[in-house]
């Protein structure tokens, strides 16, 4: 089971729909209304599971319609959305398994993962905006400035 079903299920669970639907305009990743969350249909996995992931969030963080984003509580309920995609699908111990496993780029991380290489930059960036230059978790640093890096703390 790819982390796409397993985000299905979890959906599911949490009585929430999932559905595959063809939306008119190509920004449309994914939407969530009232316990349904629609995802565009003709994106590969990884695309889907973090349309998914950040739907799920917002069943999860959001209220009321916010679909305009000119208001700034709207935008800030979109970005807590992303966040918790970011932190359901990567997260801080995601990117330790990463280095764990022998991922030694981007590409490697996101494809371990199970996440598109655009979520995963998006993700180290705003994790970068919220820890700065670096996390220590456990035995571990994680590096966001200048580039990705994790290390194994002696």
């Amino acid at each position: 089971m790819n982390t796409y079903e397993r985000l299905q299920d979890e959906a599911c669970e949490d009585g929430v729909d999932v559905i595959d639907y063809t939306f008119h305009s190509n920004r449309i990743k994914g939407l969530y209304c009232d316990g349904v969350v629609a995802i565009r249909e003709d994106m590969t996995i990884p695309e889907k599971t973090c349309a998914l992931a950040e739907e799920i969030g917002h069943h999860e963080t959001s209220y009321g319609n916010i679909i305009d984003m000119n208001s700034v509580q709207n935008r800030k309920q979109e970005r807590q959305a992303r966040f918790h995609g970011y932190n359901r699908l990567i997260g801080l111990t995601g990117l330790i398994r990463a280095y764990e496993h022998g991922c030694t780029n981007r590409y490697e991380t996101a494809e371990y993962l199970e996440v598109t290489e655009e979520f995963l930059e998006e993700c180290i960036s705003c994790y970068r905006e919220k820890y700065g230059v670096y996390k220590i978790v456990d035995n571990y640093i994680i590096y966001f400035i200048p580039n990705l890096a994790v290390f194994k703390r002696i």
